[in-house]
């Protein structure tokens, strides 16, 4: 598996698990979970930003890992 395989599995992953929280976040009638499962979809979101930046950089250093 090569590394861009591996960056493009753990980006997918990243947004199912912020996809759940989101949706958790809107099913909850409890207003703290609610809370909690949007900073943690935000949170998620923030880091998935930065994943698709190293991906970025790895698809201008690395040509050969562009999907």
């Amino acid at each position: 598996m090569t590394v861009g395989t591996q960056m493009q599995q753990a980006i997918a992953g990243i947004q199912s698990a912020a996809a759940t929280m989101k949706t958790f976040s809107l099913e909850t009638q409890d207003q703290q979970a609610k809370n909690d499962f949007q900073q943690i979809s935000q949170q998620l979101d923030s880091q998935l930003d930065i994943l698709k930046g190293r991906q970025d950089y790895i698809q201008q250093q690395e040509p050969q890992y562009k999907s």
